[in-house]
């Protein structure tokens, strides 16, 4: 029963990802019919598809590396901490991130193909900074989402600060600061395709790990797994892929959290199988945000930071209530 309802999981998100894709490329005053659009890509060229192709399949395909990429992330922040409330905006990897992505974008733009290493850099500082300030004599989950919340605080009233001190004349870096996936490019594109495909690969080369990071350490320990050694390695490719996505597009809240809880209750708890549709489930849900920003208020645009904000709080809340048997 439960490896039926996993297969229609895949199925249904697959089936639901297609469809939106193909809403967000007709999405706008120009319109293309998936034949017209099929033909214009593969056949012969269509003026009306070249300009559907540079406009808004790069925005598009961002949307879905992004949103597979802080998915997978919270999925392995939740494994190493054993907490279902670690996401990587909650825990400040993501602000951190962003913070070092907007000065590098506003003064040293030439590092710009090098953003995602330098933000990974300001990730990793900030997840350090959460746990060296969580420690008292062990680490507590409840202590490390509290101080994560307060370096998350810290970081983006420092993002903010600067965007206003600016007058916002930098784009780039408002569009770090809001979370905006307005205006993307190719380069964008190759810059997270690059960095994504990178850190999700060196993501499934530790389902295993993160499957026995689940036990207890004791018990871990006594099949002779390193446990401390272990986190690390899972903790580096998490706080990795968070800060791709942030430094591109910014930090979304509540996707690294939601996802991994609504993979869990559609295909289970083994690693081997939730990382995989996490990426497809996390592009599904970015794309859907961005989609629905773009088309709830038009012709102006929400961003999808806040589009998961507002939808995020609430069905978080309810997930938690209807998943105690998950999570004790």
């Amino acid at each position: 029963m439960k490896k039926g309802k996993g297969i229609i999981a895949w199925i249904v998100t697959l089936a639901a990802l297609l469809v939106v894709f193909l809403y967000a490329v007709n999405t706008g005053s120009l319109k293309v019919t998936p034949v017209q659009l099929f033909k214009g890509l593969f056949i012969a060229y269509d003026p009306q598809v070249a300009t559907v192709y540079d406009l808004r399949f790069p925005r598009i395909i961002v949307a879905m590396l992004g949103g597979a990429a802080t998915a997978v992330s919270g999925v392995l922040l939740q494994a190493v901490m054993k907490n279902p409330l670690a996401d990587p905006g909650i825990i400040g990897v993501s602000s951190g991130a962003s913070f070092v992505a907007v000065l590098i974008t506003a003064f040293v733009p030439a590092l710009y193909f090098y953003t995602p290493v330098l933000a990974f850099i300001g990730g990793m500082a900030a997840f350090l900074l959460v746990y060296g300030l969580s420690w008292k004599g062990g680490l507590s989950p409840l202590r490390i989402i509290l101080v994560g919340v307060a370096v998350n605080a810290m970081f983006t009233g420092l993002m903010s600060a600067f965007n206003s001190s600016t007058g916002s004349n930098y784009s780039g870096v408002a569009s770090i600061v809001n979370a905006n996936i307005t205006m993307k490019t190719w380069s964008d594109v190759r810059i997270l395709l690059v960095y994504t495909v990178i850190g999700l690969v060196a993501s499934l080369f530790v389902l295993g790990q993160c499957n026995l990071l689940a036990l207890e350490d004791k018990t871990a320990r006594s099949i002779g797994v390193n446990v401390t050694r272990t986190r690390i390695i899972v903790s580096v490719i998490a706080v990795l892929l968070a800060s791709i996505s942030t430094a591109v597009i910014g930090p979304i809240s509540f996707l690294g959290l939601i996802v991994p809880h609504i993979a869990r209750l559609l295909v289970g708890s083994n690693h081997k199988v939730l990382v995989p549709y996490s990426i497809v489930l996390g592009a599904f849900m970015l794309l859907c945000a961005d989609t629905l920003g773009r088309t709830i208020a038009a012709p102006y645009e929400i961003s999808a930071s806040v589009i998961m904000s507002v939808i995020g709080g609430p069905f978080f809340i309810i997930l938690l209530r209807r998943s105690k048997k998950n999570y004790g």
